[in-house]
């Protein structure tokens, strides 16, 4: 049997109760490493989401420069407000064949999680037949 520091034998309960505490200390332990880990991986995350949005809005004024440098361009053989009006339609065109793919996307979705639902069902079914 175990000794304590003082030369006495120590009970079961005390050796349960001191691998109990142990067993709680490592995983508070644990837990607090994966909240310092977690922390540090959503700071980088964060940075990394930011440097995307302002990429993001970078390249939509980009994009708002190229369309009027295309409104310039047809400017050459046509007048400049024909130019803005075809830059326009286009972009109209565009966003209206985007909204109907994505629309028919959505569609597609089935929101309920049909699968875990019949595992579930299945699995009640399957505890409610062994009683």
């Amino acid at each position: 049997m175990a000794t304590s520091g003082n030369g006495t034998e120590r009970t079961l309960g005390q050796l349960v109760a001191d691998a109990t505490q142990d067993i709680s200390t490592i995983v508070r332990s644990e837990i607090a490493l994966a909240k310092a880990e977690v922390t540090a991986e959503a700071k980088i995350a964060g940075k990394g989401a930011g440097m995307l949005a302002g990429a993001a809005f970078v390249g939509l004024l980009g994009l708002i420069f190229l369309f009027h440098t295309l409104a310039n361009v047809l400017d050459v053989w046509l007048p400049l407000w024909a130019g803005y009006l075809i830059t326009t339609v286009v972009l109209f065109l565009l966003a209206a064949i985007l909204g109907l793919v994505g629309k028919n996307s959505m569609s597609k979705v089935k929101p309920k999680p049909e699968r875990t639902i019949r595992n579930a069902q299945e699995t009640i079914e399957a505890i409610k037949s062994a009683d």
